[in-house]
């Protein structure tokens, strides 16, 4: 199976830190914040990534390279304007299935886990079809964004409610019928979820949003003090 990051974000919530330096690579815990994503897929067994960018993006590929360092394969999408995520992984697909691969799992490039991400590996959902792991709300989430039953389904409404951690498994046909070019996730994982085709997960471990410097400063507090 193979992963996309998404690091095409502009980061305006970290400025001042974005304006000379692309959010994946500020750096949090001694190394930038896309390492710790590759690092954590390279450990589960994923060898082969695949990495969108738009602001300041040169240097995302300067610093990773080939992902040669990492034991991965890099390949990167660049986005010469904004396409949003749905648009980004879109685009991306060509590079996250070329041998005819179905699943692939997705890591925004904006949060810290400790996930298990082999986790991941072992899921298959239906063509059209997703996995999302989701999270306890956080304080500035209280009202969450699906919900999780028994069962495992996923649906929009629902009794217990709770947050998606940005860590999903996704198919490709998720994406067919869609014509335009820059476009959310959302709506389509909300059409998947009323035809019964989204599954769910309870994350394990840790996870922040990291999305906003005095979140970036508290994390990398907590990581250098040992406490995750």
């Amino acid at each position: 199976m193979k992963a996309m990051i998404l690091a095409a974000g502009l980061g305006t919530r970290m400025r001042p830190l974005t304006l000379t330096t692309p959010k994946p690579l500020l750096r949090v815990g001694g190394k930038c914040l896309i390492e710790h994503h590759i690092e954590r897929l390279v450990a589960a067994g994923v060898r082969e990534i695949v990495i969108n960018h738009a602001w300041l993006g040169e240097q995302i590929e300067a610093y990773l390279g080939d992902g040669n360092r990492y034991g991965a394969r890099i390949r990167y999408s660049a986005e010469s304007e904004p396409l949003e995520t749905g648009g980004g992984i879109r685009k991306a697909l060509p590079l996250l299935c070329d041998q005819g691969e179905s699943a692939f799992i997705v890591v925004n490039g904006d949060l810290f886990s400790t996930q298990p991400l082999a986790d991941l590996l072992q899921i298959n959902p239906p063509p059209g079809g997703a996995h999302l792991v989701l999270t306890a709300n956080p304080e500035w989430h209280p009202e969450g964004d699906f919900a999780l039953a028994a069962n495992g389904q996923v649906s929009v409404d629902g009794d217990c409610r709770l947050t998606f951690s940005g860590m999903s498994v996704l198919t490709p046909e998720l994406f067919d019928g869609v014509d335009e070019q820059a476009f959310a996730l959302a709506p389509l994982l909300r059409q998947a979820m009323a035809a019964g085709r989204v599954t769910g997960s309870r994350l394990q471990g840790y996870w922040e949003d990291v999305g906003t410097p005095e979140r970036l400063q508290a994390l990398d507090r907590r990581l250098r003090a040992g406490d995750i």
